[in-house]
């Protein structure tokens, strides 16, 4: 019975090596790995190790290393179709069905996979002959040396159109299943195939499991059209799903498996070379752009892979060109960080010029997504108007919808506009707060921005004198407002022009409502963390202490939620009510309300001293509940 590739990374999706291995082996949590002792040897020490986010176990005591597969057939002897067998029960997958047509195209795409072993073998002894001298020269001037050719399976393909061909045919090959597996061309006209790589370096191609189903190859002429070739799609090679270096990058995770490294994404096959060599665990698409397919292939060995870029105009426009295709995709412990070389240098040039620890040291300084999203945004036009920079938020807000994990979308909604505010932060309020050392300006309100508590003693002493009249009621208000933001939204605007009525909490009125028309929903406690950090934390203290004193009966614990916001906006009307009574006051003093006569001003002035009286005894709670 033969499995697809489909099948097998479904099987190893669905179950943990942690679990599976566990049976067998006592493993304990060890940061983001299981360690114990190993299966395959005698000793005392743990050496043995088991990475749930990469998929593998690796025993550095005998050297072994692989998935759950493996570890049924080492431990148990069992065969790889046993091994399967035991883990799709286990994982409650259903085999696939004896299928005598599939097993016919299996069959066929095993006799393709045989012709490009020799294929390959037919290109590496290319390289070593006369015909191979300038790949070799190419090769010695990049500064990769013999030993390392056969590592990554290096050849050459002779200027010759029936080169390949005819070493095969002479070894059994049909021209017909050589041109089904990419490596010759059938012309259009009708006429004999010939080679499909020619006078080139070449680079074998290897799936997930480490067989050869394409080959990738650089021109030596300088004057060919196409600088890199690679195969065609064929029953083997699909290139949305492959990545170039994929099992080589496997092997150093797992012999770096007590370590943090992330598997690397790099542009070209000598860039793949060049850090492997490196000892990084690194992979290359196939000249493309990283398509869904190859992200879902990355994040089950890595859950932060590093996209690496160049730090220039072209590089940032490929790291953008990423960012546009993952971020539908990214959730909860699955995302991408970035690399960017500076200098105009790749991880080639870098491991040439260098060495390997530059090289290391490199591709370890990563931003995160989220850095070089805002970064995208920002760089999208010049934001020198109101205008642009109510763009950049539009953006900035679009760019976090199109992440379909509703819970990982709001939290970059509200990073990204952290992000805005502090690229452009607010001006300092003009009134509610006391500078240190200065004095109250007209009407007794504060000019400046809060110093911090005890900056100046005369800084202190003057906030603390302002926070001694906070009135219990506003104290309420403000408090209640911290506690369910919600209850401001029906009052925004009136909130913005009066406050909580106290001259003491314009400043912490203006910050509430910037922040819910700023459109993050932050709960009571985001909206804490943000007020401390922001220099209202002294304020608050002070809040709490005289709401305590306002009997206010949303504040209650027990309130149901529904009628805590019904007794606060009761309560703020009645404020809002208070302030809208003086300033018809203060307009008939000044004649500029001509409408009110002497009764009518006695009148006014009766109902707001009324509530003044109620707001200050408390009796307010009463009136708001009775209305």
């Amino acid at each position: 019975m033969r499995f697809d590739d489909r099948f097998l990374e479904e099987l190893k999706a669905r179950l943990r090596p942690s679990d599976v291995i566990g049976r067998t082996v006592t493993l304990k949590r060890q940061g983001r790995e299981y360690v114990g002792l190993s299966p395959f040897s005698k000793e005392r020490s743990p050496s043995f190790f088991v990475n749930d986010d990469k998929g593998f176990f690796h025993d550095f005591s005998s050297g072994k290393h692989g998935d759950i597969i493996s570890f049924l057939q080492e431990t148990e002897r069992l065969s790889f179709v046993e091994a399967v067998q035991r883990l799709a029960g286990e994982a409650g997958m259903q085999l696939p069905a004896e299928d005598p047509q599939a097993a016919e195209r299996e069959a066929k795409k095993q006799g393709l996979t045989d012709w490009m072993d020799l294929a390959q073998k037919w290109f590496a002894a290319n390289l070593r002959r006369s015909v191979g001298k300038a790949a070799r020269e190419y090769l010695e001037k990049r500064g990769l040396p013999e030993d390392q050719w056969e590592r990554f399976g290096l050849g050459y393909a002779p200027n010759d159109r029936e080169g390949l061909k005819n070493a095969l045919i002479q070894r059994g090959a049909r021209p017909g299943d050589l041109v089904e597996a990419g490596m010759l061309i059938s012309p259009d006209s009708g006429g004999a195939p010939y080679d499909r790589f020619r006078d080139r370096l070449m680079f074998p191609i290897l799936d997930a499991r480490g067989r050869i189903v394409s080959f990738g190859g650089r021109a030596m002429n300088p004057d060919d059209r196409a600088k890199y070739l690679n195969g065609p799609e064929s029953p083997l090679f699909h290139k949305g799903a492959t990545l170039y270096g994929l099992p080589e990058a496997r092997r150093i995770l797992g012999a770096e498996s007590r370590g943090e490294q992330g598997i690397i994404v790099v542009e070209g096959y000598m860039d793949v070379i060049a850090c492997q060599r490196a000892g990084l665990p690194a992979v290359a698409p196939m000249g493309t752009a990283l398509t869904e397919e190859q992200m879902e292939r990355l994040w089950r060995v890595s859950a932060e892979p590093v996209l690496c870029f160049d730090g220039d105009a072209a590089g940032l426009r490929a790291a953008y060109r990423s960012i546009e295709r993952s971020l539908p995709l990214l959730k909860s412990g699955r995302s991408f960080r970035f690399a960017l070389l500076e200098g105009g240098q790749d991880p080639d040039d870098i491991l040439r010029d260098k060495g390997a620890p530059a090289l290391r040291h490199a591709l370890s300084d990563t931003r995160p997504f989220i850095e070089v999203l805002f970064r995208r945004e920002v760089e999208a036009e010049p934001l020198d108007t109101p205008e642009r920079k109510a763009g950049l938020k539009g953006r900035l807000r679009q760019a976090a919808s199109a992440i379909q994990d509703k819970d990982l979308a709001e939290q970059y909604r509200r990073d990204l506009f952290e992000r805005f505010d502090a690229l452009f932060p607010r001006q300092p309020q003009q009134q509610g707060y006391p500078q240190g050392g200065g004095r109250p300006g007209p009407g007794g309100r504060w000019r400046g921005p809060p110093p911090k508590l005890g900056q100046t003693t005369e800084g202190a002493q003057a906030m603390h004198a302002l926070f001694r009249s906070i009135e219990p009621v506003a104290a309420a208000l403000a408090h209640g407002a911290v506690d369910d933001p919600e209850r401001m939204d029906d009052h925004l605007e009136a909130i913005a022009r009066h406050g909580f009525g106290d001259p003491a909490l314009d400043g912490l009125a203006q910050e509430l409502v910037r922040l819910r028309f700023s459109g993050r929903s932050l709960d009571s406690a985001a909206i804490r963390r943000h007020l401390a950090h922001s220099g209202h934390d002294a304020l608050m203290h002070e809040v709490e202490k005289a709401a305590a004193k306002s009997g206010a009966p949303f504040l209650a614990a027990d309130k149901p939620l529904g009628e805590a916001r019904i007794r606060w906006s009761q309560a703020f009307d009645a404020l809002t009510r208070v302030a809208a009574l003086e300033q018809a006051l203060a307009s008939a003093k000044s004649g500029a309300h001509q409408a009110f006569d002497n009764s009518a001003f006695t009148l006014v002035k009766a109902e707001r001293d009324a509530l003044r009286r109620a707001i200050k005894t408390g009796t307010i709670w009463e009136d708001a509940a009775s209305s």
